[in-house]
């Protein structure tokens, strides 16, 4: 496989609030890798919880929380989809709730409204796809993709958001790096 078609993809830069007037965590590392990134909002606002996002939440399923449904592009072609949640208490009634693109990203406005992460989990599955993701994807039957669920945790070890992504497996590579201390 061309290494150009494969992304090795890092969560660092989607973890902290983005200085004012700086592009999204997105686009700014497509860009700098030469590639073009960009994201289309496929939905908006609220929903009831579902049991597996409720539950890492830590509020009763069918609860109303608030969800963002991006398809995520890599110089035109989708490479992955990402529904994130967030509780309804932080984002009812914010641009988190609606579809217009939020400069500097979500986790700005996150940490302008007070709510700032200081602790991330991270769980990675590999998966077939459903056939909406096969299609929004465009992979095979016979392709799966890598699930990744993020949960970021503010300073009183409370979810303030839940990323659910899906990627084609053959296209991604997710680094880890850690700093023992």
């Amino acid at each position: 496989m061309d290494t150009r078609d494969q992304w090795v993809s890092t969560s660092m830069p989607y973890l902290a609030p983005r200085e004012a007037g700086r592009p999204d965590a997105w686009g700014a590392e497509t860009a700098a890798r030469g590639r073009r990134g960009r994201q289309r909002i496929a939905h908006a606002g609220e929903i009831a919880a579902p049991a597996d996002i409720a539950a890492i939440l830590g509020i009763a399923e069918g609860e109303d929380i608030v969800v963002r449904r991006r398809v995520m592009y890599l110089d035109d072609v989708p490479c992955e989809l990402t529904d994130t949640y967030y509780p309804a208490p932080i984002a009812r009634g914010t641009r988190l709730a609606g579809t217009a693109k939020i400069p500097g990203g979500a986790v700005s406005l996150l940490a302008e409204l007070g709510f700032v992460g200081v602790r991330v989990r991270e769980d990675v599955r590999a998966r077939m796809p459903s056939e909406e993701e096969r299609a929004a994807l465009r992979t095979g039957t016979d392709e799966p993709v890598l699930e990744l669920t993020r949960v970021t945790l503010d300073g009183s070890d409370q979810p303030i958001q839940v990323d659910r992504m899906a990627m084609p497996g053959h296209l991604q590579r997710l680094r880890y790096e850690m700093r023992v201390e």
